[in-house]
């Protein structure tokens, strides 16, 4: 499974390797198909809320002060699940295993 947005580029470029390495997936918009807090919350347990959340885009520039200060992962899950632009992306879900990004490292992983 992998989360993104489908007008991400990032996300984009990520299918068409899937679809070019012949590693079948199905795509879900983390906007449009209303992600539950639980998944978000399963993917901090995974890979940290740190890792998870997107401080670079402009949902993050556009934020209330007060909501970019003391973040923690409770803060965090929250912010995500109310802004799912918020999430870095793609998120992979393979085999147990939670992947962000699209990174050789992520994509040595899919491989596997």
């Amino acid at each position: 499974m992998i989360y993104g947005l489908k007008n991400c580029d990032t996300c984009r470029k990520a299918r068409k390797w899937l679809d070019t390495e012949g590693l079948k997936h199905q795509f879900k918009d983390v906007r449009a198909d209303a992600l539950e807090g639980a998944t978000i919350a399963r993917w901090i347990a995974a890979v940290g809320w740190e890792v998870l959340l997107n401080r670079r885009g402009t949902t993050w520039r556009n934020l209330l002060d007060g909501d970019k200060h003391e973040v923690d992962a409770d803060k965090a899950q929250a912010l995500m699940t109310e802004h799912p632009a918020l999430i870095k992306r793609p998120v992979f879900e393979v085999n147990g295993k939670v992947l962000v990004g699209f990174k050789e490292d992520v994509q040595a992983n899919l491989k596997e």
